[in-house]
């Protein structure tokens, strides 16, 4: 399993490689919806973008990060990730996941999943991609489970969140023999956004 910097690009997304030069897009991109306040994940601050986007930029084994591209836009809308990427057992992790409020609800994030999920399942031979959430967060939980991703488990005690909560954290997957049933029900959702993503951004 060969992993390194890569664009992935669909009909609405373009994946890159982040770069010093994204700070302002991906600091107006926060903004929208002011990340930093959601209560499930630890996401950056405006005062932490710029060391968020250095540490991104860094050349790391276990993690691949993507700047997200609006393509009808050309703006920053967020920004994803493989992480605990495991080299000898072909699996990893898609998260750390963050888009723009105004770009929600549309195919911004179910073919950016796709095109993750494609590339780890198709060129990378992952036999197994994993998915992880807080246990309150409900809507994100079933965005995940409406992927076609299987849960595995439960990690107790797993981080400390900003207000001092102690989240546990549900873990889903992805393996090979799943992937064309995933791939056929993420490639009908993609198609259903047009009308809604036409109307919206047309």
């Amino acid at each position: 399993m060969k992993i390194k910097p890569i664009s992935l690009e669909g009909k609405y997304v373009l994946l890159r490689p982040p770069s010093i030069s994204d700070l302002d897009g991906l600091s107006s991109a926060a903004q929208d919806g002011e990340i930093w306040n959601n209560p499930y994940a630890l996401f950056p601050s405006m005062s932490e973008m710029s060391k968020y986007l250095q540490d991104l930029v860094k050349e790391q084994k276990t993690i691949l990060p993507f700047i997200i591209i609006h393509k009808q836009s050309n703006k920053i809308v967020g920004t994803t990730r493989y992480l605990n990427i495991d080299y000898d057992n072909h699996r990893l992790e898609i998260g750390h996941t963050w888009i723009a409020q105004s770009y929600r609800r549309t195919a911004v994030n179910t073919e950016s999943k796709f095109l993750m999920l494609q590339h780890a399942f198709e060129k990378l031979n992952c036999i197994a991609v994993e998915i992880r959430t807080d246990i309150l967060n409900e809507v994100s939980r079933k965005a995940i489970e409406r992927l076609g991703a299987k849960q595995d488990g439960i990690s107790r005690c797993h981080k400390i969140m900003r207000n001092g909560r102690i989240r546990d954290t549900v873990c889903y997957s992805v393996i090979r023999s799943e992937w064309p049933s995933v791939k056929e029900n993420l490639l009908q959702k993609i198609i259903s956004h047009d009308n809604n993503y036409n109307m919206l951004f047309g």
